[in-house]
């Protein structure tokens, strides 16, 4: 556990090097027209133009970093224990929680509203979103759903971002993190490796490959580079554009002991 932690952090550090590095980089439509690069979908911060929205245990919390050096909170958001994880996406923000997730507005980021809570059953769930719909992975069998076993990718329609609706449903093994790009979806399956789903149907993810052999809790894919942190560190691969390549290359790794 103190490894998994440490490679967590370590993911945080290398997120938040490509918020900054992507500052003046042409965006992808992944990212919205103010967010600053892109985050792993277990991340707890998220930059925003001169925005930081940083999830705690229980809060949303909003710091105004137009001084960096001198970051002030603007605003703070209770919404009760076991929130996770933050992924912004066009003007709103996905907050992931053991019970479900929380959809905000952040038109005026420094003051984010509140537009819907999608309800699930207890569990960790990171979320990621492309166009209208949001992948979230639901994991049994660890502290947040000690009791429940079984584990799941759920497709949710989000168009209405007021009404969120779950479109699909599918069992997994024991999802973590997750990434999406074009119509690639990665989902990390911890020691039981990476698998890389088929969304030219977005409602419909399918099995393309699995890699067993890539031991993996989370992931950022950016313009065909895909960032892991794995077992033993973190690794780059590059993929290609087509999902019927089915390729990875590595092309390199940083050791975590």
């Amino acid at each position: 556990m103190k490894k998994y932690t440490t490679f967590l952090s370590f993911l945080s550090l290398v997120a938040l090097s490509l918020l900054l590095w992507q500052c003046n980089m042409g965006s992808a439509d992944s990212v919205s027209p103010n967010q600053n690069g892109t985050g792993g979908s277990m991340a707890r911060f998220a930059i925003t133009g001169n925005t930081l929205y940083i999830v705690t245990r229980q809060s949303l919390d909003v710091y105004d970093i137009t001084q960096p050096d001198a970051p002030t909170r603007q605003a703070k958001a209770e919404l009760g224990l076991g929130i996770e994880t933050i992924f912004p996406y066009r003007q709103n923000l996905f907050v992931g929680a053991n019970d479900g997730m929380y959809i905000f507005n952040n038109q005026q980021p420094q003051a984010p509203t509140l537009l819907s809570k999608y309800t699930h059953v207890m569990s960790c769930d990171p979320v990621v979103v492309q166009n209208q719909y949001a992948y979230v992975t639901l994991r049994g069998g660890v502290g947040c759903r000690q009791w429940v076993n079984n584990s799941s990718l759920d497709v949710v329609d989000v168009s209405d971002p007021a009404n969120p609706k779950l479109i699909n449903s599918q069992p997994m093994q024991s999802p973590y993190g997750l990434g999406v790009d074009g119509d690639k979806l990665f989902v990390c399956e911890g020691i039981s490796g990476l698998k890389v789903f088929d969304i030219s149907d977005p409602t419909q993810p399918r099995l393309h490959h699995n890699y067993p052999e890539v031991a993996s809790y989370d992931v950022i894919p950016r313009q065909n580079l895909l960032i892991v942190t794995g077992q033993n560190g973190l690794y780059q691969y590059r993929y290609g554009d087509n999902i019927a390549e089915n390729s990875m290359e590595l092309l390199s790794k940083i050791p975590v002991e």
